[in-house]
């Protein structure tokens, strides 16, 4: 049996950007990405600690130590400048090895730095 469980999580990220005009996704800055073991195009959920919105989108690789957060197209008119988000991405596999993994989780510090 397969069930769908955490794969990575970047908890508490703050969003630098929103971009009503861009086509669409979440650009994330790449360490945040890469520490998270998060690539681009991979779906995630990001859920907006500020207003309680909970979408889904993509991922687009942001420049490297930059810290940028952008809420692209749709996704702009779920969160704000300065307000604290939670980025998800799930996986699925077999219920028995799924018990012995463990989820990638970062914890960004100020100016979402590692």
């Amino acid at each position: 049996m397969d069930i769908e469980i955490l794969k990575s999580k970047v908890h508490r990220v703050v969003i630098t950007e929103a971009d009503l005009n861009y086509v669409g996704s979440l650009t994330l800055d790449e360490d945040l990405m890469e520490a998270a073991n998060m690539i681009e195009y991979e779906k995630v959920q990001i859920v907006n600690v500020n207003n309680g919105s909970r979408i889904e989108t993509y991922l687009i690789k942001g420049k490297r130590g930059s810290g940028v957060c952008c809420l692209n197209g749709p996704a702009a008119r779920h969160g704000a400048v300065g307000d604290i988000v939670i980025v998800i991405s799930y996986t699925r596999m077999d219920f028995e090895e799924a018990k012995k993994f463990k989820p990638f989780v970062i914890f960004p510090k100020e100016g979402n730095k590692i």
